[in-house]
């Protein structure tokens, strides 16, 4: 079993898309493969075949993976109640009514340590039916204020020893700033097992951007593995259209069709196989 996590620069930069995507070109590979993510905060989920609940991007990507929405995919899902509290499922099943400071409380028996059981005890059990595990990070693994008993980000990618790719959005402006910043923010071992970037939502002529990406290999030492065009954003719940038929299925299709002609495949699998 090999798992690769992809992390974003911000909350929206293309993780859900990307991970969708991966899913389905390693279906069309023939690869065993299941989306992951290890914490997700959604006000709307769906239900999963054990009779749980998973946020409804993983359940898109479950279909980009040609398999059975299953609580193990989500293990901690927050579903915000009030600006400060939220339903907490752990496993797809409801666990608590919480406020922020009681989830992120840092004492001894804080609730992190069950949650992070659920996060792990998922994971293996994935691990025992999928040959591939393609993880989603939640909002930015540089949100240092937040940092201590992480699950979603680098927590989870230190606790299975995985590598990672970081997205940047490039249509909020920035993306340079981006990139260098959230890695200026990581430990040492965290930004060696970041592996590469990928640029998400390029709207212009690759002419124009080559040389900021030729700066930023060189100044950072890691590889662009790809830069994706303008996209829908498919995972967004304003806009979800079907987590299931046709139309889904065309977004998928195009989808990875994208990526195989504008991220470099085999870079990403190499990594999947990497110590």
């Amino acid at each position: 079993m090999a798992t690769l996590m992809i992390q974003g620069t911000t909350s929206d930069a293309g993780k859900s898309t990307v991970v969708a995507g991966l899913c389905r070109v390693l279906k069309r590979r023939g690869v065993s493969v299941a989306p992951f993510k290890p914490q997700n905060m959604a006000q709307h989920s769906v239900p999963s075949v054990d009779g749980g609940r998973v946020g409804r991007s993983t359940a898109f990507q479950a279909q980009a993976a040609g398999v059975g929405v299953h609580s193990d995919m989500n293990p901690v899902l927050l579903k915000p109640a009030s600006d400060r509290g939220a339903e907490v499922f752990l496993r797809g099943r409801l666990h608590a009514h919480m406020d922020a400071l009681s989830y992120h409380a840092s004492d001894a028996q804080a609730f992190k340590r069950t949650a992070r059981h659920s996060m792990m005890g998922a994971w293996r059990a994935l691990s025992s039916r999928f040959d591939v595990i393609i993880t989603e990070g939640a909002g930015s693994p540089a949100e240092i204020n937040l940092r201590e008993g992480d699950i979603a980000n680098m927590g989870f990618a230190e606790a299975v020893d995985c590598p990672v790719l970081l997205v940047g959005d490039i249509d909020r402006g920035g993306v340079f700033a981006q990139l260098v910043g959230t890695l200026a923010l990581l430990s040492d071992s965290e930004r060696a097992r970041t592996r590469g970037f990928i640029i998400n939502r390029f709207r212009g002529a690759m002419e124009l951007l080559t040389p900021g990406l030729d700066w930023l290999e060189d100044y950072t030492q890691k590889p662009v593995l790809g830069t994706l065009p303008y996209l829908p954003r498919l995972m967004r719940d304003v806009d979800y259209r079907l987590v299931s038929g046709q139309a889904a299925e065309a977004e998928l299709e195009r989808l990875a069709d994208t990526l195989e002609q504008r991220l470099d495949i085999d870079a990403v699998l190499a990594l999947l196989h990497s110590d």
